[in-house]
């Protein structure tokens, strides 16, 4: 007659050849049904104790209720984020129009002037701008730029280092400071324009400043439009 921890063995042993691997969490319904192939498989002679069965049975219970206390905060959880969506995606709908400022180095050109800055930690004696075009080919570098700590805005007009407008199309921009011991100063960068449009996507929702797609966390101001 094989003894009750004889029975657990192979009751896993089963389990896991039925899988093709063992499982590394011992869930509700297996422990039932390990505690029923004990009771049917126990030894008459020396049948399991109730103070042992009970304890077992008080086990069980433990983890009926922790599962359903997992469901349940995970369906609060998925509830409260949806809710949270709903707000934020109607609120975004009253930024349409208004301009703003976020952070990032990248924008569209429309043949309009574009609205770029940059943010210094400390004053800076020598700042160069450098703009990009979508390739990486440098097209204007633009020198002497202002290197007060704080913010710093200036406009592009679109020419590059010929006096030519550009094509339409994406660009960047970069910023090189340094201080009067010619240490470098790293700036943040950001760019501004008018909400035009506002899109809801599977991963958040963004703003549509000047044709580029700029995500709703990436907004560091909104002023009236």
């Amino acid at each position: 007659m094989p003894t009750t921890t004889q029975i657990q063995a192979g009751s896993f042993s089963t389990a896991q050849s039925q899988t093709g691997a063992p499982s590394s969490i011992l869930g509700k319904d297996d422990f039932l049904k390990l505690l029923t192939m004990q009771l049917r498989y126990q030894d008459p002679m020396d049948p399991m104790k109730g103070t042992e069965f009970a304890a077992q049975l008080a086990q069980f219970s433990s983890v009926e209720q922790l599962s359903n206390i997992s469901t349940n905060i995970q369906q609060s959880i998925d509830a409260n984020y949806l809710m949270t969506q709903s707000i934020n995606n109607a609120l975004a709908t009253t930024f349409v129009g208004k301009d703003v400022r976020a952070t990032g180095n990248k924008f569209q050109y429309n043949e309009l002037d574009v609205k770029l800055g940059y943010t210094l930690p400390s004053t800076a004696t020598s700042v160069t701008v450098k703009i990009f075009d979508e390739s990486g080919t440098l097209v204007r570098t633009m020198t002497n730029m202002g290197g007060t700590e704080g913010d710093n805005a200036f406009t592009w007009d679109g020419t590059n280092d010929q006096g030519a407008k550009v094509g339409i199309g994406k660009y960047k921009f970069s910023v090189e400071a340094k201080d009067a011991s010619g240490a470098a100063v790293n700036a943040s960068l950001y760019i501004a324009g008018k909400v035009s449009a506002i899109r809801f996507k599977v991963d958040g929702t963004v703003f549509v400043i000047d044709g580029m797609e700029v995500k709703l966390s990436d907004i560091l101001e909104i002023m009236q439009g």
